[in-house]
């Protein structure tokens, strides 16, 4: 810890032991106020035959030395809690509290967990960097329903499956998401979701990863050097922080070598004696099956069926056989599919008018500005719709819509 921490931790040691000396029961937990004497002016220690005099010097002298026992014990916890310090030979005895046989009274207590949670939001607060984790599935429910549209199918699988794996004590293997679908339907805006709600920082977490193909790994003839620096960062952010994520943008541009390297973390393992890679996981998204997923949406139209009735099954069988197809990416060429390694593969359907206003909506209400129907109106209007004949799909999906809005500012 850095000199510059200093103040911040006197400043939390004043407020620790204040609110522990008035909050609580006499201000000591259950020892209750000293004994005062028939004086009201302090005099010091008097005399041992004065009235009062002994009886009233060992019991300052007693409690004095209890406050400052109890005062090192908190601040011991304290530091346990948000900075890790002094917690190895706890942790190594199983304990959770700062030394054998003692215990914190439970208004002190609770004064810890507000302060400790209080410093944790401003910056990290542990080596591993796992105090920022918040797994708020909560709030990632809540913002996919509200602000995701037209994708029944991406919702249901990417809660179900990221809070399936959160609560499991003992995941057999790191989760994997593959996410497809043309561009603009939401892929990215799920992953960056997903980061903000488990992450305190979000996508700028250090137990986040952000991978882009073509910007990270531009050049096929180097991949041998991109291999290595990628299982590299991946292992050191896996022993850095217990649970992390990992997203690769534009997955169907990697190369197959690169998604076999590290096919090891996201696959069923032995970790004893290595890195446990298995509380992580990984997300890959990609435009490759956009075409097969707007195929059976439209099917389901000219149907007259509702999207909604679109289920999981039916479109997931499809979408695995066109990932096959040797011609289409690295997906087919590497071990990925063929080991089973993607738990789910997400669809992301095509994009209707309706919800293209929707996007414009939340796109007025992000920058605090006003809207009309006819304003929604005329930003769905600017994009392009396909097929030809029915024009009833975005082709953008919601991309560029935030743009567009421009057009109506003063």
């Amino acid at each position: 810890m850095g000199q510059g921490r200093l103040p911040a931790r006197l400043g939390l040691a004043s407020c620790l032991l204040l609110l522990l000396l008035l909050g609580g029961s006499g201000g000591l937990g259950s020892r209750g106020p000293l004994p005062r004497g028939p004086w009201e002016k302090e005099q010091g220690p008097v005399a041992e035959g004065g009235p009062w005099g002994r009886a009233r010097y060992e019991a300052v002298k007693k409690h004095l030395g209890a406050m400052g026992a109890l005062s090192k014990q908190y601040w011991q916890y304290l530091a346990c809690k948000v900075w890790r310090k002094g917690c190895e030979e706890e942790e190594e005895e199983g304990e959770s509290s700062p030394s054998p046989g003692w215990s914190l009274p439970l208004v002190g207590q609770d004064y810890l967990e507000i302060l400790s949670a209080w410093y944790c939001s401003f910056g990290k607060c542990c080596k591993t960097g796992d105090c920022r984790i918040v797994n708020n599935i909560t709030g990632l429910e809540a913002d996919l329903n509200g602000h995701l549209h037209g994708q029944h199918l991406a919702k249901e699988v990417v809660i179900r499956a990221v809070q399936g794996f959160l609560q499991s004590p003992r995941p057999e293997k790191a989760l994997v998401l593959s996410f497809h679908g043309w561009s603009g339907t939401g892929k990215n805006f799920v992953a960056r979701m997903v980061a903000s709600h488990l992450y305190r920082d979000g996508l700028k977490s250090e137990c986040v990863r952000v991978f882009i193909s073509l910007f990270h790994f531009p050049h096929h003839q180097n991949v041998d050097s991109y291999k290595a620096q990628l299982k590299k960062q991946v292992s050191e952010t896996v022993q850095l922080c217990k649970q992390s994520l990992f997203i690769f943008d534009e997955a169907e541009k990697l190369h197959f070598s690169l998604l076999d390297a590290i096919k090891p973390f996201m696959a069923p393992c032995d970790h004893k004696g290595r890195v446990d890679y298995r509380r992580s996981i990984f997300l890959f998204l990609s435009n490759l099956g956009g075409n097969t997923i707007n195929e059976v949406a439209l099917d389901f139209w000219r149907a007259g069926r509702a999207r909604e009735e679109i289920s999981m099954e039916f479109l997931e069988q499809r979408l695995r056989l066109e990932l096959q197809k040797p011609e289409e990416s690295g997906y087919a060429r590497s071990h990925l599919l063929e080991e089973n390694v993607i738990d789910f593969f997400v669809p992301f359907l095509p994009l209707e008018y309706h919800h293209v206003k929707l996007c414009a909506r939340d796109a007025f209400l992000a920058r605090g500005l006003p809207y009309s129907e006819a304003a929604l109106d005329e930003v769905a209007r600017m994009m392009v719709f396909v097929p030809k004949e029915e024009k009833l799909f975005s082709a953008q999906g919601c991309k560029s819509v935030s743009q567009r809005i421009n057009y109506f500012l003063p």
